[in-house]
């Protein structure tokens, strides 16, 4: 699991240095921010009260790569590409949501799933590839132009995620739902707070706003989907509990500034 996460990291650095190399290239800088919302073992998938409960907050710092603002040899690539470079933090708190903590009168069970709780911050640092439906020069140069984009990208991700229970210390029949006392993955039971390093998958849309000359703002949705299922803190054995396949995933709903820089 590491190699990929280096390999991610050498490509990142790479890309800065190469920049750097590079006349043609402008750079710019900025900030994102907005609410993140966790599909995660926790509650039911699809479910309102589920995606809006386990929701949380998200921020990061961003660099673009513009290869058409100092390029005046124009082509498709220059024209619609920028690589986009972002180290950004998450954090979200979770909680079982959903019909089976619903039930009345509450079993034991029920009372099991409404006192687990949990968290999960994630730290990430990759690059992604966004592709501009509108020209970029068109764009730079036309004050209140609205310019929509898709990106795709890998980051590397760490993660620190706590697992716990109001009912007293989890992995133990009277505290844990029975699903999660069942061994998994390499651990005794279904649940473990600790932390770890992740490969995860990041497939955006959103929109610039040209708010000035060397500005702009901009708006996207963001999923993004790790290559591990205990990012959550919760992974119950999926050989019994199918309806568990899903590894963890989160959407970003973010809000951005961003500043052209001169060199």
């Amino acid at each position: 699991m590491l190699k990929p996460i280096i390999l991610t990291l050498f490509a990142t650095l790479g890309i800065s240095t190469i920049s750097t190399a590079q006349s043609d290239l402008a750079h710019e800088v900025g900030i994102i921010f907005g609410p993140v919302t966790f599909q995660s073992d926790y509650g039911e998938r699809h479910n309102t009260d589920t995606n809006i409960g386990n929701s949380g907050f998200g921020v990061g710092a961003v660099h673009f790569l513009n290869f058409s603002a100092n390029n005046n040899r124009e082509s498709f690539f220059t024209e619609h590409f920028k690589v986009r470079t972002e180290l950004s933090f998450s954090r979200v708190n979770l909680k079982n949501y959903g019909e089976w903590t619903e039930k009345t009168p509450p079993t034991l069970g029920v009372l099991q799933l409404r006192a687990m709780k949990g968290n999960s911050t994630v730290i990430n640092l990759g690059s992604q590839l966004e592709f501009s439906f509108m020209k970029i020069h068109d764009f730079e140069n036309t004050i209140g132009a609205f310019s929509p984009y898709i990106s795709l990208g890998l980051a590397g991700s760490y993660y620190s995620t706590k697992v716990s229970s109001s009912l007293g210390p989890l992995g133990i029949p009277s505290t844990t739902y029975p699903k999660y006392l069942t061994p998994s993955d390499g651990h005794q039971f279904g649940f473990s707070s600790e932390n770890g390093l992740v490969l995860s998958a990041l497939v955006g849309a959103g929109v610039h706003y040209k708010l000035a000359t060397m500005s702009d703002l901009m708006f996207e949705v963001r999923f993004q989907g790790f290559s591990s299922d205990w990012v959550d803190g919760l992974n119950p054995n999926k050989d019994i509990y199918k309806e568990n396949k899903s590894k963890d995933s989160q959407v970003w709903f973010n809000l951005g500034y961003i500043y052209y820089l001169e060199f």
